[in-house]
């Protein structure tokens, strides 16, 4: 069968939510106060929620003291009502919004949030519902055809804000996201200056890829965008740095959060911006990664490699083909925990298929065994949002815990195991 995924996400994900239930009165437990509760034997998501409301709170701070910006969340990464609630508390007011059904959710929860239609490539029925049922005026575009359909179905509206998506060079992030989506800069010239005539508030957007660890990649992207804006004569109204913000993981290390925002206020710096211009980010993992963490239980144990209760057609989809591993820790909630040495584990996830695999590695203490469990830590992004109904696997509980983020194995230098 091979890796090719085959996705039911949402509906696994309101089953999750809904096996959750409301939450409990009272102070939220520990991760192992829960896993002693629940005892799981499926996937337990933990959701930390003053975690990530500070971790926007931070963010949103750095970015305004940078540049004097606005950051767009982008919703993609993590839809979850409770993670959403969170990134709201701590500051959070502009949604980056790619389909209709994030639309919908985050103007049923946050009447007052500033949507920002960042796909693309639309649908005209998409297109239409945003315009007139859900108050979206920005929509992101990368081609004449794509200007034409939101022009036709929004019916020529007077107060669009339209930004041209650049295309970049293949770049150096984890994701490279240059192939899908951008207009090279002949093209994104043309385009500027036919926005520009029937557009009351122009932009331009990139990305730099996704989990993207060189800060002077934001200061290449933003002299090129400049350029291409030179070239088009034309002033904007947004320059829009995309999202790529990293995050740490077992052997990554990224340079501090401000070093990418200096790097853009020192591209931005270069540019012969309008005064009244406004600056955009669009972070997602950044955000969330360090908000939720997963425990999974140990089924069996087949010398190095553990059978655990979630997988890649779950929400380690990341563990999979694209090899990120995470910050570990076993859970012996009703026996003291281990002090054996540290071992490297292999994963297999809980479907039939061989391509369930995770290569890791996961460092646990060497006697781990049938019936432990395992907390994984920064899954906030793109984990339960990849969740599958594939071979029947879609159960999820999720709870809110009050831990702070498993940024690390405990007791082990994972800088080190990496070399």
């Amino acid at each position: 069968m091979g890796y090719a995924r085959s996705r039911s996400a949402v509906a696994p994900l309101r089953r999750g939510l809904a096996a959750a239930g409301p939450r409990p009165a009272g102070p939220r437990p520990s991760v192992l106060q829960a896993t002693a509760l629940h005892r799981p034997e499926e996937p337990m998501l933990c959701v930390r929620p003053g975690v990530l409301a500070e971790t926007a709170r931070s963010f949103v701070a750095a970015f305004g003291a940078a540049v004097g910006g606005d950051v767009l969340y982008a919703v993609k990464c993590n839809p979850d009502t409770t993670v959403l609630r969170a990134l709201w508390a701590g500051g959070v007011r502009h949604f980056d919004v790619a389909s209709p059904g994030e639309i919908r959710l985050i103007r049923q929860m946050f009447p007052d949030a500033v949507l920002h239609y960042m796909h693309p490539v639309k649908g005209r029925q998409a297109i239409r519902a945003a315009y007139e049922q859900y108050g979206v005026r920005d929509f992101v575009l990368d081609s004449m055809e794509e200007l034409e359909k939101i022009r036709q179905e929004t019916g020529d509206a007077a107060d669009l804000g339209l930004v041209v998506r650049l295309a970049l060079p293949k770049g150096n992030a984890v994701y490279d996201l240059s192939g899908k989506f951008g207009a090279p800069a002949a093209e994104a010239v043309a385009l500027l200056r036919a926005a520009r005539a029937v557009a009351p508030k122009l932009g331009v957007s990139f990305h730099v890829g996704s989990q993207m660890l060189d800060p002077a990649a934001y200061e290449r992207a933003i002299a090129l965008a400049g350029a291409v804006i030179a070239e088009a004569g034309v002033a904007i109204d947004v320059l829009d740095v995309g999202g790529g913000f990293p995050v740490s993981y077992p052997g990554v290390t990224p340079p501090p959060l401000g070093d990418f925002m200096a790097a853009i206020a020192r591209g931005i710096a270069t540019l012969d911006l309008p005064a009244h211009c406004r600056i955009w980010c669009e972070p997602g993992r950044a955000l969330v990664a360090p908000g939720v963490s997963l425990v999974v239980r140990i089924t069996k144990r087949r010398g190095d490699e553990l059978y655990i209760t979630d997988g890649v057609y779950g929400s380690l989809s990341d563990a999979g083909v694209p090899g990120f591993r995470f910050p570990a820790r076993l859970l012996r909630p009703f026996e003291p925990m281990s002090e054996a040495p540290v071992a490297a584990f292999a994963f297999y996830g809980p479907t039939c298929d061989s391509a369930d695999r995770m290569n890791g590695p996961f460092l646990l203490p060497s006697d781990a065994r049938e019936g432990d469990w395992i907390e994984l830590g920064q899954l906030g992004a793109y984990g339960s949002c990849l969740r599958t109904a594939f071979n029947g696997f879609e159960q999820a509980r999720v709870v809110e815990v009050a831990d702070p983020p498993l940024l690390e194995t405990p007791g082990y230098d994972l800088a080190a195991s990496a070399a």
